[in-house]
């Protein structure tokens, strides 16, 4: 995994993200600061790796439950890619 740059947040910005979350704030502004320190990972590629990651767990006989919870991460990953696509192009449209 060499070349791939994750977003690490530290225990300060995540507690920040949370407070403004339960207050009914946007925290859009706080994770596009982290995304655009440029330690980000695209969706697409992110997908990809939980899919190798699903070939790999059944070419090894892991446990249906392990399975299933990577699944679910594909999911949760696509469903965020349809959200900002979504976000995407109401922001174009307007």
């Amino acid at each position: 995994m060499s070349g791939v740059k994750r977003n690490v947040l530290n225990v300060k910005q995540k507690l920040e993200i949370l407070q403004k979350l339960d207050n009914g704030e946007s925290a859009s502004p706080d994770a596009e600061d982290v995304q655009n320190e440029g330690n980000t990972i695209s969706h697409s590629a992110a997908l990809q790796s939980v899919e190798t990651l699903l070939d790999y767990m059944g070419q090894r006989g892991f446990d249906y439950g392990d399975i299933t919870a990577v699944r679910k991460i594909c999911v949760d990953i696509q469903q965020e890619m349809i959200k900002q696509q979504k976000q995407r192009r109401i922001t174009d449209f307007f």
